[in-house]
């Protein structure tokens, strides 16, 4: 569950995971930890931050402020992406596609703790090849900043691009709900009225 950070506006953070490391010594075995956090704001901006110390707070609060460092934009048209876009590091590959309004995050734990707190509501993805947490984080970040706006495209191939199938399919969401709206309010008049003369 994400955590609001002190001091950062509205900035929330997420643990994906905590690691444990062993070093064996003369006198036995030294622990150690690492912690992934993942932080963002919901509204397009988002970071991961990576942190290791002897005790596990310590851990985290350094991961918080290397994830702070990291801050990125994320350009989403609505609640989603604006189009589909592959992502890789080392042996991990993940790939994201945008998805109409009302379709949710379909993700796993560490896909989906980077695209809620990016502020992306609707989004199906995959994942191939190795699902280490540390890797996949990487590789959602990499697809993220492949990311681009219409209008920077256009302006590169120097021609007018039409609508998107993304965003005609958010317009004829739009449209839906807008129609079921005005339809239950007619049918709610309709019963009143009819009660009232019977």
């Amino acid at each position: 569950m994400a955590e609001i950070l002190k001091d950062s506006g509205n900035l929330e953070s997420t643990t994906v995971g905590v690691f444990r490391t062993a070093a064996t010594v003369k006198g036995g075995r030294r622990f150690s930890f690492s912690s992934l956090v993942v932080v963002g704001d919901r509204e397009g901006r988002v970071g991961w931050g990576y942190g290791k110390s002897v005790e596990v707070p310590s851990a985290i609060e350094k991961a918080q402020k290397n994830a702070k460092r990291a801050i990125r934009n994320v350009p989403m048209m609505g609640r989603t992406i604006h189009h589909e876009v592959e992502g890789r590091f080392g042996a991990s590959i993940v790939r994201l596609i945008p998805a109409s309004p009302g379709t949710g995050v379909v993700a796993g734990q560490t896909v989906r703790a980077v695209l809620e707190l990016a502020g992306v509501q609707d989004c199906l993805t995959k994942c191939y090849g190795s699902t280490n947490k540390i890797n996949v984080v990487k590789a959602v970040f990499d697809g993220l900043s492949k990311l681009r706006l219409p209008e920077e495209i256009a302006k590169l191939r120097g021609v007018e691009l039409g609508k998107t199938e993304i965003q005609e399919r958010i317009e004829r969401a739009e449209k839906l709900t807008g129609a079921g709206v005005g339809a239950t309010a007619d049918n709610n008049e309709e019963n009143s009225n009819g009660g009232e003369s019977a």
